[in-house]
């Protein structure tokens, strides 16, 4: 959905120090072939061949996983909002809630499809699980992609999203949910997520763990149509939608 002029904002990077840790094995771990290759006496050099290929293999996968992952942060993971935000056409006019929106990469495409609507985020900004996590970098990308004026960013949490009952006409979330670590307090915050929906307003949840289990979940608390598509490999690791509505 590009268009003449149309600026994308910086979303940093996911999961920052899995990609660095990856990195650093790999650099390791070629090291560590090198050596092998090389510090073994001739009537062991079988042996330092193998350890040394293996450590080269392994130098090449968590490079190879670490480059990925930055890719699927930088071109991968726009082409997958746009996938998302297809599931949940909008006229315009709607609010709509963006649970655990990050830098806003959700939020502000789904406010640049917005007319008179508004796109709300929420987030707690851990930058544990996103690099320069902050509201103001939140908002700072929604003046870049030109959708300020549509967007609004608030403190919380979406076990207790601070915001009444049927509220929203819509709400996404991207790679989120599963920061929450123990099943109830997921469940909590798709409970959440369907009490703040107005009656058939609609849901698509995106990430890469429990998205099953999100499913399950949601077709026991009032909603229908609910879908699980994926996997997707434009991200990594690969991720699922779980779409539907409330009833």
């Amino acid at each position: 959905m590009d268009s003449v002029g149309y600026r994308k904002g910086n979303y940093g990077v996911d999961a920052p120090n899995v990609v660095r840790n990856l990195i650093l094995l790999g650099i390791a771990c070629l090291i560590l072939s090198i050596l092998s290759y090389n510090v073994f006496p001739a009537k062991l050099q079988w042996l330092g061949n193998s350890l040394g290929t293996i450590l080269l293999i392994t130098f090449l996968i968590g490079c190879g996983e670490g480059v990925y992952m930055v890719w699927s942060s930088k071109v991968g993971k726009f082409r997958e909002r746009e996938r998302l935000l297809d599931l949940i056409p909008l006229r315009g006019d709607e609010l709509v809630l963006d649970a655990g929106c990050g830098r806003g990469l959700l939020l502000n495409e789904a406010a640049r499809r917005l007319t008179s609507g508004k796109a709300v985020g929420l987030d707690i900004w851990n930058k544990q699980d996103q690099s320069g996590n902050h509201p103001e970098a939140t908002l700072a990308n929604a003046r870049v992609e030109g959708v300020a004026d549509r967007v609004e960013v608030v403190d919380g949490d979406m076990r207790q999203i601070p915001f009444p009952d049927n509220h929203f006409d819509a709400v996404v979330s991207s790679l989120a949910i599963h920061n929450i670590k123990n099943k109830e307090d997921r469940d909590k915050a798709l409970a959440e997520i369907v009490r703040v929906l107005k009656k058939g307003g609609r849901f698509a949840l995106l990430d890469f763990q429990h998205v099953r289990q999100y499913a399950e979940t949601l077709q026991r608390l009032h909603t229908a149509e609910v879908k699980v598509i994926g996997p997707h490999y434009q991200m990594f690791p690969p991720v699922r939608i779980v779409k539907g509505r409330k009833k």
